[in-house]
């Protein structure tokens, strides 16, 4: 690990102040102007909030632990694995394969349309030619994984209300700074758009035998690359929202789906129990990271009752480079200190625009056809 980091609190606003439109312009300079960080949390969020996120990042380790031919099924090669499961289908910084962390790809096209299962077609765009964007959600089976799928699009549906409210605020911003903005643009872009997904994400807990010994990779005994677990990168929507990262100790909080007459009812629905959460990560280094405006790499810590907001490529490329996407890695828990152990689960929601919208207004260049390039760069 790079020993040039430094640990940062993210501005932090309140959802109240968002709602009514009362943050502070040198508030939001701070969170997203040229020298920022790029970020912004959320607090005061619904009281339903603390249950959501533990029960769907619960769920990632459950699912990243289910048997192979389960897992099988919710693949989807020909989308690219961007929707349902993927595990070792991307590739870190070296070009070896990541079988660091499975992720669990969902479209979000229901909380503009309940009836949508993915992004809506267009003249340019179809399932044949962009699967990636518009194959529909591959869920597990209920009698495999009871309770996901409404947990999982409940928790997406606060986060997206959220990014409403915060979108909202960058307009306000963006339209004092930035010449001919348009009025309530990246509003617009996130409560109507058919596009934005959501990646669940499981790192698997990581054991000293298991580490790679060529390459970039870490020798047994040697120190990691700073982000050797996730390699810097730049997310290429508008707004992603972030929940703050949940860790599990796995030897002592079983992630095996319990058998159908262990499970508790719900309502009319059986959903699986919460697994017990570690008050906190063993391994400080673990978490997000992002490479600020001098080039200093920064950790910012999300508190476990807020939500966390950055800035992506799309949002860059429509505001003319007001607004700058933000380079950031994960690191997760240390073989070192996890010893096979401990698992950290997270969900990112990426609201972008519609595929047919442009972010490039000079180039003429739609978001379907900027996302298919960066698709193309990032996996196998």
């Amino acid at each position: 690990m790079t020993t040039d980091s430094r640990v940062d609190q993210a501005v932090t606003v309140s959802l109240n102040d968002l709602k009514n439109g009362t943050v502070p312009l040198e508030t939001l300079q701070e969170a997203f102007g040229p020298d920022s960080l790029g970020i912004l949390v959320v607090k005061d969020v619904p009281q339903e909030f603390a249950h959501l996120r533990r029960q769907t990042l619960s769920y990632a380790s459950y699912l990243g632990n289910l048997p192979p031919a389960e897992l099988a099924k919710l693949e989807n090669p020909k989308a690219k694995y961007l929707t349902g499961w993927s595990l070792g289908k991307e590739q870190l910084k070296n070009g070896q394969v990541d079988t660091f962390k499975g992720s669990y790809y969902a479209n979000c096209a229901f909380y503009i349309d309940p009836s949508l299962d993915c992004a809506k077609p267009t003249a340019k765009f179809s399932a044949d030619n962009f699967p990636e964007y518009l194959s529909p959600n591959v869920w597990p089976d209920e009698t495999v994984l009871p309770g996901f799928r409404p947990s999982l699009e409940t928790l997406c549906r606060l986060i997206i209300d959220t990014a409403v409210l915060v979108a909202r605020a960058c307009d306000r911003f963006a339209e004092r700074d930035i010449p001919g903005y348009p009025k309530g643009y990246l509003e617009h872009v996130v409560s109507m758009s058919n596009t934005t997904k959501a990646r669940l994400l499981h790192y698997y807990p990581q054991a000293q035998s298991a580490l790679a010994v060529e390459g970039d990779k870490t020798k047994e005994g040697e120190e990691e690359e700073e982000d050797d677990w996730c390699a810097t990168h730049l997310d290429h929507g508008c707004l992603t929202g972030l929940t703050s990262a949940m860790f599990i100790d796995e030897q002592r909080a079983s992630p095996a789906v319990p058998g159908p007459g262990d499970l508790p009812s719900s309502g009319t629905s059986a959903s699986l129990p919460p697994l017990e959460e570690l008050a906190a990560s063993p391994d400080p280094q673990a978490g997000l990271y992002i490479k600020s405006r001098t080039g200093q790499t920064v950790q910012v810590r999300i508190p476990r009752d807020c939500i966390a907001f950055q800035t992506g490529e799309a949002l860059e490329k429509i505001t003319g480079g007001r607004f700058k996407a933000v380079p950031h890695f994960v690191r997760g828990v240390r073989a070192s200190v996890s010893d096979g152990r401990i698992a950290r689960n997270t969900l990112a929601v990426f609201t972008q625009p519609n595929l047919g919208e442009e972010v490039d207004i000079e180039q003429h260049i739609t978001f379907g056809e900027f996302a298919r390039g960066v698709v193309a760069k990032n996996t196998v």
